[in-house]
């Protein structure tokens, strides 16, 4: 299934992310503060791997607001030369509401996730689906997403991740 978005200009101030990892878990939770209230989707889109990895993101008002990386894809590459695209604009991704399902709260696309992480383990990017050109967008300070040319969310950068908390020392 695919799931169409759309990239709005960014009206006022870059929000900005904050990110959390439950060392339980190993679920990072990242946050966006500072955006607008918007019109459309209200809930989750539901990325699910065919590996069982799934990635949560939280839509509010249709806007991207945050999202937790719950199970990581089996795929995650270790990259010594990752870094982040050029930005081509920021902007803000709107999740639209389906007008045949005005209510739903969630909505579960199977796709393929594939995960790419500096050796530092401070950058990600998360593919979504197959790799192909897309337009990068800046949605917050430390966090970039991917859409392609046919509207669809390619990808998404975290930026400057904080290293995992050492469970041992509590740091």
């Amino acid at each position: 299934m695919r799931f169409e978005t759309r990239v709005e200009p960014l009206d006022g101030k870059l929000p900005r992310v904050t990110y959390r990892w439950d060392p339980e878990t190993d679920i990072l939770t990242v946050a966006c503060k500072g955006l607008p209230k918007g019109n459309g989707l209200n809930g989750t889109v539901d990325l699910e791997g065919s590996d069982g990895s799934f990635v949560v993101l939280d839509v509010a008002g249709g806007l991207l607001r945050g999202m937790d990386v719950v199970t990581w894809p089996d795929d995650i590459r270790t990259v010594a030369t990752l870094a982040p695209p050029d930005v081509q604009k920021d902007g803000r991704i709107v999740f639209p509401s389906r007008r045949s399902q005005p209510g739903i709260a969630a909505v579960e696309v199977e796709t393929g996730l594939t995960v790419e992480k500096n050796v530092a383990e401070s950058l990600f990017h998360i593919r979504v689906g197959a790799k192909r050109p897309a337009t990068v967008v800046r949605l917050a300070d430390l966090l970039l997403a991917e859409v392609d040319k046919q509207s669809r969310l390619a990808g998404l950068w975290l930026l400057e991740v904080p290293p995992f908390p050492d469970v041992e020392t509590g740091t």
